[in-house]
């Protein structure tokens, strides 16, 4: 009983009153820990309430992020969540989340490319690999830091013609 969004099948967990995610693929009722895994095996997932059909995905995930920052070996430190917490309300705050979400997608990028280069390789092979490594990082790197300066500056542009059209509507010529 899966949907379809983006052109990609979801599995549809559905939330029940109880606090119970029931897999809809499976038919059979699962935990919060197996749903991280299906978000861990990139399975597609949508998670509704049962009554409502709301859509919980984004609350649940949050769950998930939520758990595991408390875990123990947190991702985010202090810092780093307030300064997310200040965008919230803040004219760039639509900015910033298309600015992370974009960084971290390349940083994924990144990771895939450099295990799909290291798969199946010999130990010889992988020596070899490894030799080679910090030409590779170095430029692999570079244009990750070339992409986030890219989006950086369109970032920056974009706010700029914002802050031009704002200025305009008060008439007020830069």
């Amino acid at each position: 009983m899966s949907e379809s969004h983006e052109g990609a099948t979801q599995r549809v967990i559905k939330k029940y009153p109880n606090r119970r995610l029931y897999d809809t693929d499976t038919s059979s009722y699962i935990t919060l820990a197996e749903v991280k895994q299906l978000v861990m095996d990139s399975e597609p997932v949508v998670i509704k309430d049962a009554k409502t059909g709301e859509d919980l995905t984004r609350a649940i995930l949050l769950q998930i992020i939520l758990e595991e920052e408390a875990g123990g070996a947190p991702m985010f430190s202090e810092a780093m969540l307030a300064n997310i917490i200040r965008f919230y309300g803040h004219a760039m705050q639509g900015f910033m989340g298309s600015y992370i979400e974009k960084n971290v997608q390349m940083f994924t990028d990144f990771q895939s490319k450099l295990t799909e280069n290291s798969q199946g390789m010999t130990p010889e092979a992988w020596k070899q690999f490894m030799g080679m490594q910090p030409a590779a990082m170095q430029a692999m790197m570079a244009k990750y830091m070339d992409q986030s300066q890219n989006m950086f500056t369109q970032m920056q542009e974009q706010m700029q013609k914002q802050t031009e059209q704002m200025l305009g509507v008060f008439g007020i010529k830069r």
